[in-house]
């Protein structure tokens, strides 16, 4: 028998302790670990095992059963493990491991343990083993798996029985991914069609699009929260996808007539919920980058009118400064005009007072040498301060 849960972040911790709990009442025949531990309690081992995301127990009895699958049949030692188990139980399984050679599952009566129109059966190791299950729970709360030692050596009962327990474990981790993108499929196929409106509003030249980078945004930092919130589970569904296939390759299956085989099952639940997930990570991935172009091209456009602008801009104070230059050349020839008027005054009234010229001839001779160094004069400044 094994039970498997799922852990989440806190419960990480919890896993241990819950199985040192039981080191009172047990023997411990491997010492705990941070990840595995072997016990012996009434004669059932206990193989406890924690992955990254889920811890496995595997409860082990050996001898003959009076019933196959029997649960009582690890009674006492059940409802302890149960008791204060952490995590989300996703898997419990029941495994039956028959060696009789005169026992034969296709002979048997296999709707006495399964159901008859999804019972699978093949062969596995080289077809020293063979298999049949249904991959259903039952009422009791457990799936089964009948296998038929057929001439195992040494360890090679364990090892098949580990291999087919880490593929389906391996197989229902992959299948998490699965609920999550059905859930949020709807959210990115409404992204999808409003991406697709902003693309045909940015592609038209009267948009707003200061609002169209704004919902751009918005629409953007969606898309990052869904990837936040889905990357870590799609990359583990493709990680335990790949495990469930390099599990099953490792079987070596061979098909019994009649009956469907262990690598159509998976091949039938698995590929279509890989390609479902693969699907929803394309798509998401797909129009993040449909976004960031959006983006970018409005963003281009966006600077391109601000170039405008700011060319228009320099253009206008082009104009505005060359109005001031002219208005300040006109204002600098009437101040010429003054300061020649008052510089002749002055140099009227002092040259007349010691010529015996009169006042106006002298005034009428500086005038026009006045005007000239003063026009030299204000020239030779405006050629000094635009050097």
């Amino acid at each position: 028998m094994q039970i498997v849960t799922v852990l989440g972040e806190a419960a990480t911790d919890a896993a241990r302790a819950h199985i040192e709990a039981l080191i009172d009442q047990a023997e411990v025949v491997v010492p705990l670990s941070a990840k595995y531990g072997v016990l012996a309690i009434d004669g059932v081992t206990v193989v406890w095992e924690r992955h990254t995301e889920f811890a496995s127990y595997t409860l082990l009895r050996a001898g003959r059963t009076a019933e196959l699958f029997d649960p009582a049949d690890f009674d006492p030692v059940r409802a302890l493990v149960y008791a204060g188990m952490p995590g989300e139980i996703i898997r419990a399984t029941q495994i039956a491991l028959v060696d009789a050679p005169e026992f034969d599952p296709v002979t048997m009566d296999l709707p006495r343990w399964f159901s008859d129109e999804a019972t699978i059966v093949c062969d596995v190791a080289d077809a020293m083993a063979r298999i049949a299950s249904d991959f259903r729970l039952n009422d009791d709360g457990y799936g089964r798996l009948l296998i038929h030692d057929r001439g195992l050596l040494h360890d090679e009962a364990g090892q098949l029985v580990l291999r087919l327990q880490e593929l389906g474990n391996y197989r229902n981790m992959a299948l998490l991914g699965l609920p999550l993108a059905q859930r949020l499929t709807p959210a990115v196929t409404r992204l999808e069609a409003r991406l697709a409106e902003l693309n045909q509003a940015v592609s038209q030249r009267a948009s707003e699009d200061d609002r169209l980078l704004d919902e751009l945004s918005f629409l953007s930092a969606e898309l990052a929260r869904l990837d936040a919130e889905t990357r870590y589970r799609m990359s583990a569904t493709r990680a335990y996808a790949q495990l469930s296939e390099d599990r099953l390759g490792s079987l070596n299956i061979g098909a019994v007539r009649g009956y469907q085989s262990l690598d159509d099952f998976t091949e039938r639940r698995l590929v279509p919920a890989l390609r479902t997930c693969n699907s929803f990570s394309a798509r998401l991935d797909d129009l993040s980058r449909r976004a960031a172009w959006t983006s970018d091209l409005l963003r281009t456009r966006i600077d391109i009118a601000l170039a405008r602008q700011n060319r228009d801009l320099l253009a206008s104070m082009d104009n505005r400064t060359h109005l001031q230059l002219r208005l300040q050349q006109t204002v600098e020839g009437f101040s010429v005009v003054a300061i020649s008027y008052y510089l002749v005054s002055l140099i009227g009234y002092l040259l007349g007072a010691f010529t015996l010229v009169s006042h106006e001839v002298v005034m009428a001779i500086t005038v026009p040498v006045v005007i000239v160094c003063v026009g030299v004069g204000l020239y030779r400044m405006h050629h000094h301060a635009l050097r």
